[in-house]
Formats: structure tokens, C-alpha cells, sequence
């Protein structure tokens, strides 16, 4: 039977979030440059789309390249941008058949000119659709953005717009990339490394993490729907007792 057999629709989380991690080290076990397994995700890509298109998801999150990544080699960053041209051109007629709409994070301003280009035509494209929001986080990190928001509201402070006894979460939240969507129930990491490299930081403050030792290239939509059964089993508390919850 499968994880999707078992699964509640009603607790169903409505915004998933995913590191993915391990296309170098699955490539590794081929003799492959990291490049190759980078390509060979994009399938893995592909069948969680579906599956959490599937299941009722609202909000994936993709954490596809960070600011840190930009210290990489110059032929793996090169290949990569390459990578996500072809991957939004190939991809968004599929995605707008599914009702799949698209959403980027991050610090766009960063990447190439033809990169932005090709997000900016497929997130034009796909933004009529009404099911799943596929939001890809490129050039993106957590303290980045909350260092931006602080930015942001300094300088309507400066102005005299926003007075600091009105700075709560509420206000700061208006001011992050994801200010527009509910915060992930469930951050899932492959590839068995157990840390968060900067990713939603403010957000996932009472998500659920789950990690999984597979690598990013081998995960599909079966391993999606084991995770979620894994969310639905656990009691999420919020700072309060079990005791509370029940009575």
C-alpha cells in the first residue's frame, strides 16, 4: 500500500518546504561531476510536483541555491544557471497544464540577466493557474532576507511612516519574501545531513522537520507521501502541554 493510501486529506499540511540535498554525492557514486547529478535531480523535482500537486499541497518550497552557493566553482554555478534555464523552459507548459503557479524568493536581482528573464516569462506565464504554488528559493538565504526586511523597515522608520512600538511579528512577517503564504507545517531534508543551512529560519519556527538519508536524484513522490504520513503522526504542541491539546 502506499504513504498516499494512508494519508489524511484533512491533515493534509498546506506549505512544504525542501533542502535539496545530495546531487553531488549521488553523482560521486557514478564518477560523475557534481553537474550530473545536479541534471538528474530535476526529475526528483518533477515527481514531487505531482505528488504534492496530487494530495491537495497549496505552497512547495524548492531551496534550489543559496547565497552562500555563489563561492562554488565557477563551472558548477555556470552549469547550474544553465541548468535552470533549460528546466523553466522545458518545464512550464507541463506546469501550467497541472494549474501549477510559480513563485521565486530570494535575491533575484543577483542572477544572470538571462536566468531572471526566464523566471520573470514563467512566473507570467503560470500566474492564472490556481492549484499547487511552486516557489523556488534561488540565491537565496534565510539571514539575507530577514536582513532586508530590517532594511526595509528602518528606512519607513526613518521616514516617520512606522513608529518601533508598531514592530511586532506581524509587521516583520509583511516584509519577507514569503510575506504572501503560510508559514511550512513541514521542512524535509535529503541526503541525511541534519542542519537547516540558513533556510527559512523565521519561518520554520514551530514546522516539523523530517530527514531522510536519500539522496535528492532518488527521491519521488512516494518518499513526499512518507514524510507527510510521518508529519501526521506526530502531536504538534506550539509551546503548549499534550494535556492542553486534549482537553
Amino acid at each position: 500500500m502506499s504513504f498516499k493510501d494512508k494519508l489524511i486529506k484533512d491533515k493534509v499540511p498546506k506549505h512544504v518546504a525542501i533542502i535539496m540535498d545530495g546531487n553531488g554525492r549521488w553523482a560521486a557514486q557514478f564518477g560523475n561531476e557534481r553537474t550530473f547529478g545536479h541534471e538528474h535531480g530535476v526529475d526528483a523535482v518533477r515527481s514531487v510536483v505531482e505528488g504534492a500537486g496530487e494530495i491537495g499541497v497549496e505552497y512547495l518550497t524548492l531551496y534550489a541555491f543559496s547565497t552562500e552557493n555563489w563561492s562554488r566553482p565557477k563551472e558548477e554555478v555556470d552549469a547550474l544557471m544553465g541548468l535552470f534555464v533549460q528546466a523553466i523552459s522545458e518545464e512550464t507548459d507541463e506546469l501550467l497544464k497541472n494549474n501549477v503557479r510559480l513563485r521565486a524568493i530570494g535575491d533575484i536581482s543577483s542572477l544572470p540577466i538571462n536566468v531572471q528573464e526566464k523566471f520573470l516569462w514563467s512566473i507570467d506565464k503560470l500566474k492564472s493557474c490556481t492549484g499547487l504554488t511552486l516557489v523556488i528559493a534561488i540565491s537565496y538565504s534565510s539571514k539575507w532576507e530577514i536582513i532586508e526586511a530590517v532594511r526595509q523597515i528602518a528606512e519607513q522608520v526613518k521616514l516617520g511612516k512606522i513608529q518601533p512600538s508598531e514592530i511586532d511579528n506581524s509587521l516583520m512577517e509583511c516584509y519577507l519574501n514569503t510575506s504572501e503564504m503560510p508559514d511550512p507545517e513541514l521542512l524535509i531534508r535529503t541526503s541525511g545531513e541534519c542542519r537547516i543551512s540558513n533556510f527559512l529560519l523565521w519561518q520554520i519556527a514551530y514546522s516539523e522537520l523530517y530527514f531522510t538519508p536519500k539522496l535528492w536524484p532518488d527521491f519521488r513522490k512516494e518518499d513526499l507521501f512518507e514524510a507527510i504520513f510521518d508529519f501526521q503522526n506526530r502531536e504538534r504542541r506550539f509551546g503548549k502541554t499534550g494535556q492542553q491539546l486534549i482537553s
